[in-house]
């Protein structure tokens, strides 16, 4: 299984998550790091991931290539990220057959309805059982 975790900015949150990654699934699942950044990208290939690429180019080419795309909810929303995830790019990631298990982080103007707010690794522990789920072909 091919999982594409995708931030931005700081790249912390896809570092969580790649993290997790390896920690639950170890080296069953094939993890690729695409960061809007090459800080974000770097980080996330330091915690773990298989490859890594960067930019509006590596994130659309990959994301219809893909199982599985993790990362938070901005990564559908074109200007996410104070502008670093273009429309292209919402848009690749929005129409990829893979997938989606988004993190409801309430940033970029976007509330999710009927989620609590709990800390980002509440968030990413569930997400990892979304996985498991998957998997098994529930």
């Amino acid at each position: 299984m091919r999982i594409a975790v995708i931030d931005g900015q700081g790249g912390g949150i896809g570092k969580a998550i790649v993290e997790k990654l390896r920690q639950v699934f170890g080296k069953e699942v094939e993890i690729i790091a695409l960061g809007t950044n090459a800080l974000a990208t770097a980080l996330m290939l330091k915690s773990g991931a298989d490859e890594g690429a960067t930019g509006e180019n590596a994130i659309v080419f990959n994301a219809s290539r893909v199982d599985v795309i993790m990362g938070t909810i901005g990564i559908i929303a074109a200007n996410a990220m104070l502008g670093e995830l273009t429309p292209m790019m919402a848009k690749a990631i929005a129409e990829s057959p893979a997938r989606k298990i988004l993190i409801p982080l309430n940033r970029c103007n976007i509330k999710v309805v009927g989620t609590k707010n709990e800390p980002v690794p509440y968030y990413i522990d569930d997400g990892m059982e979304f996985v498991k789920s998957f998997m098994k072909g529930e």
